[in-house]
C-alpha cells in the first residue's frame, strides 16, 4: 500500500546521530585550543536515528552551540580550580527520542550565563525598561535576540553578535524549538526539540496563478479569512496589521514572478501568515485548496539552487507541486517591493530622475518593507541594505539623498556606518536619520556627537518620519503619484 511505501521511504532516510559525532568532537578540540581552555565533549544517545536532512541542517547550529559553550561557559583551568571544579570543562550532548520528536540537549559545567550583564545589555538595546521585573528564565531568552552579544571583545569565538540567534532561527525553520536554562557558577543547558523526519509533513496547498504550490504547515502561523474591503486595504497599504505588528503583504503569483495574473478583488479571500525564523509575512493566494499530509521529495541539484524552493511532492491527483518558503523568496529582494499604485499592466515602473533617493539600512525585513512602501507611496525612490556592510558596498556606486539607519545590526552597526559616511569626502554631506528602539539619552547624545542629523524612536509615526526626511531635501522636487485603483496593480 501507499502507506507501506511511505514507511519504507522514512526508514531509508533515517541515519544515526553518531554520523555527526566525530565532527563535533573536532569542533570542541579546536575551539578549546583557540580559547586557551581545556574541555571534553561527551555524547549520549548517538545511536538515535533521525532524518538525514534534519541531521545535515542542524550541523551548523550545534557547532555554534558548542563554540558558545567554550567561549561563554567553560572557564580557564585556573579559574575552574579556584572554584573547586575539575580543570577540564565538561560538555555533554544528550540525544533522546520522545514520540515523533527528538530531544537534543547541550549542557556545560561552566560559569553559567551572566544574567546581570544580559539584563544590562537588554536595557541598553531597548528590549526592556530598567524598572521591569523579569524572571531569570525570560532574561536568559534575550540571548536569542538578533545581534545580541555580551562579549567585551571580538574573537574567533565570541563578540560578533551572531550565532545563538541564528541557531534559534534554523531550529524554528525545521519546525522545532529551543529552550535555555542556566545556573550561576554551575553551567548552562540548551534543549532543542526537532521532528524526527521531514519526509512526511502537513502542508497548505494553494493555487497561485496557473499553478499549485505547497507551503509547509510548520511555517504557517494562521490562515485568515478576510472580506473584500479588507483585501483592498491590504493591497493599498502593502501591510497587514496583525497582533500589533505591521506585516508585509504580498500577492503570491507576483512573488513567484508571475506579472500577468491579477487578484480577484470582488470576493472574500484567504490570507496565509507565514513565519520563518524571526520574519513574518502575509501572502494572498488565488485559492487555499486545503491542508493535507505530503511526502517531501528532493528536487534535484538544479531546483535545489532556486531560492525558496524546499522540495516537491505528488498530490493524490497525481499532480507534482513545488514546496515553497514564501518568506525566503520575499527576503531575496535587496530593493523594496513596488507599491500597488506603481504597477499597471505588469511592466516595471521607470523611476524619474527627479525622485529623491532614500536608503533604508535595517536588518529587519519587516522594517525595510514597511518603511520602504511608505516612502514609495510618497514619491521617493527607495533602496535598502541589510546592514552597514551591505550599505557601504552599495554606497560605492550610489549616492542617496537621505539615509534612514537602524543602530543594532550584524557585521556593522548604525554608529559605525555613520562614522564611515562622515569620514568620506563623497558622502559626508548626506543627511542621516537614525530610527531605533534604543531611545535613551546617552544613545541620542552619542548619535549626535558622531554626526547624526535626526534621531527617531521606534515605533515612529509615519508623519514624523516623512516630515523629517522632507526637511532635509529642501527645494528638491518630489513627484507624488496619484492613488489608483487596486485592480490596476498588485504589490510584489
Amino acid at each position: 500500500t501507499s502507506r507501506d511505501l511511505q514507511q519504507d521511504l522514512l526508514r531509508v532516510r533515517m541515519v544515526p546521530f553518531k554520523n555527526l559525532s566525530e565532527r563535533l568532537y573536532r569542533i570542541v578540540r579546536q575551539a578549546a585550543k583557540e580559547a586557551g581552555k581545556r574541555a571534553n565533549l561527551e555524547i549520549q544517545g548517538s545511536e538515535i536515528e533521525l532524518d538525514r536532512s534534519v541531521l545535515e541542517r542542524i550541523t551548523a547550529p550545534f557547532e555554534h552551540m558548542l563554540r558558545n559553550s567554550i567561549a561563554h561557559g567553560i572557564e580557564p583551568s585556573a579559574e575552574r580550580i579556584a572554584a573547586g571544579k575539575s580543570e577540564v570543562g565538561e560538555i555533554r550532548l544528550e540525544i533522546r527520542q520522545e514520540g515523533n520528536e527528538v530531544m537534543l540537549a547541550v549542557a556545560d559545567d561552566g560559569k553559567g550565563l551572566d544574567l546581570a550583564r544580559i539584563r544590562a545589555k537588554a536595557i541598553e538595546r531597548g528590549l526592556m525598561a530598567p524598572a521591569d521585573i523579569v524572571a531569570d528564565t525570560d532574561i536568559a531568552e534575550f540571548i536569542f535576540q538578533p545581534g545580541f552579544s555580551t562579549a567585551t571583545e571580538v574573537t574567533q569565538l565570541a563578540g560578533r553578535g551572531i550565532g545563538i540567534d541564528v541557531v534559534k532561527s534554523e531550529i524554528i525553520a525545521l519546525g522545532g524549538r529551543v529552550e535555555v536554562t542556566t545556573d550561576r557558577g554551575k553551567g548552562t543547558r540548551f534543549i532543542v526539540y526537532l521532528p524526527l523526519t521531514l519526509a512526511m509533513a502537513q502542508a497548505i496547498v494553494v493555487q497561485a496563478g496557473t499553478g499549485k504550490y505547497a507551503i509547509p504547515g510548520l511555517i504557517v502561523d494562521q490562515v485568515r479569512q478576510v472580506r473584500a474591503e479588507e483585501l483592498a486595504e491590504y493591497y493599498r497599504t502593502g501591510v497587514v496589521n496583525w497582533q500589533n505588528r505591521r506585516v508585509p503583504f504580498y500577492y503570491l503569483p507576483r512573488l513567484l514572478g508571475d506579472r500577468q495574473t491579477k487578484p480577484d478583488m470582488r470576493r472574500n479571500a484567504s490570507i496565509v501568515l507565514v513565519r520563518s525564523g524571526s520574519s513574518l509575512i502575509a501572502v494572498h493566494a488565488d485559492e487555499v485548496i486545503g491542508n493535507q499530509e505530503i511526502v517531501v521529495k528532493n528536487t534535484g541539484p538544479m531546483l535545489a539552487r532556486v531560492t525558496g524552493i524546499t522540495g516537491a511532492t505528488v498530490l493524490g491527483s497525481g499532480e507534482i507541486v513545488l514546496i515553497l518558503n514564501p518568506v525566503v523568496i520575499a527576503a531575496r529582494e535587496t530593493a523594496v517591493a513596488v507599491a500597488p499604485e506603481m504597477m499597471s499592466t505588469g511592466e516595471q515602473p521607470v523611476v524619474p530622475a527627479a525622485e529623491p533617493i532614500v536608503m533604508i539600512v535595517d536588518d529587519s525585513l519587516t522594517v525595510r518593507k514597511v518603511t520602504g512602501r511608505l516612502l514609495v507611496r510618497e514619491g521617493y525612490h527607495v533602496v535598502t541594505a541589510r546592514d552597514g556592510v551591505d550599505a557601504v558596498e552599495q554606497l560605492g556606486s550610489l549616492v542617496p539623498d537621505v539615509l534612514v539607519i537602524d543602530i543594532e545590526m550584524p557585521r556593522m552597526d548604525g554608529f559605525d556606518l555613520t562614522r564611515h559616511i562622515r569620514a568620506s569626502d563623497k558622502l559626508k554631506h548626506l543627511p542621516i536619520v537614525i530610527v531605533t528602539s534604543r531611545i535613551a539619552d546617552r544613545h541620542r547624545n552619542f548619535a549626535m556627537e558622531i554626526g547624526v542629523n535626526a534621531f527617531l524612536g521606534k515605533p515612529y509615526r509615519d508623519e514624523e518620519l516623512l516630515a523629517t526626511i522632507a526637511g532635509y531635501l529642501g527645494d528638491k522636487a518630489r513627484t507624488r503619484r496619484p492613488e489608483q485603483g487596486v485592480a490596476d496593480g498588485v504589490p510584489h
